[in-house]
């Protein structure tokens, strides 16, 4: 299935590919204070439909994962990173994602925090 998302004003827009089966929630510092719900694909499943340029990047801790925002209205549509085995990898916020019931996906919690 394709899903459409994007940030508040529209500056980030994305395509992914994939089924949402779960999400993950994290507790570490900047999971939670967003609030993000998680969804992982590779990152080739991810078609952005506006410039990459539109997407400010943040890293912290390790500098592993690219935060993707929207420096406009402050949105945090999309990460990037790799998987254990090196798999470029992109973690989807589905609260981006237009039409997407929350209430019906699986989430599970994540000890970001003490990682």
């Amino acid at each position: 299935m394709d899903y459409k998302g994007s940030c508040h004003c529209g500056r980030v827009a994305f395509e992914v590919s994939g089924e949402i089966g779960s999400v993950l929630s994290c507790n570490c510092s900047i999971c939670q204070r967003r609030g993000s719900l998680l969804w992982f694909v590779p990152r080739e499943q991810l078609r952005l439909l506006t410039p990459d340029s539109n997407a400010a990047s943040y890293t912290f801790n390790k500098h592993v994962i690219r935060h993707r925002f929207c420096p406009t209205c402050g949105m945090h549509p999309y990460g990037e990173g790799t998987d254990p085995k090196g798999r470029a990898t992109a973690a989807i916020n589905v609260r981006c994602i237009e039409g997407v019931d929350l209430d019906a996906l699986t989430v599970t919690h994540f000890d970001g925090r003490s990682r």
